[in-house]
């Protein structure tokens, strides 16, 4: 009986429009950036690293090099936050979880992505 209610309760809060990710996709990820009373839209680049199923509760982890630094965070998956989520690239990779990057450097930490992946948006719809 709780199980059933808590399964109602996260169907109202779940997206429907998510698109399949996958360790190794490139991501830009748009969230909602809220500074005082106004809302504005702030993009987030990089390489899914790890991903956790769990359906409302799943989340990915993005990781991107900001003026040599590398920079992760993590996403709720069907957070209310999270504006847009387009898939740049497919990276070819044969793990799921890709914790290595944060070892390479430069050249070194780039994947081979998979030939014909085109972009891939999806807009958010009702929640």
């Amino acid at each position: 009986m709780l199980r059933d209610a808590i399964a109602h309760i996260e169907a109202k809060y779940t997206k429907s429009n998510v698109p399949a990710l996958r360790a190794g996709d490139q991501v830009k990820v748009h969230t909602k950036i809220k500074e005082g009373d106004k809302e504005r839209i702030q993009v987030f680049e990089g390489v899914i690293i790890a991903k956790r199923e769990g359906g409302p509760r799943g989340n990915f982890t993005v990781r991107k090099v900001s003026y040599g630094v590398g920079v992760e965070r993590i996403f709720p998956t069907h957070s209310p936050r999270i504006d847009k989520i387009e898939v740049v690239n497919h990276g070819d990779v044969r793990r799921s979880r890709l914790f290595y990057l944060r070892d390479l450097k430069g050249k070194a930490a780039r994947l081979t992505h998979d030939e014909g992946a085109g972009v891939v948006a999806v807009t958010p719809g009702p929640a």
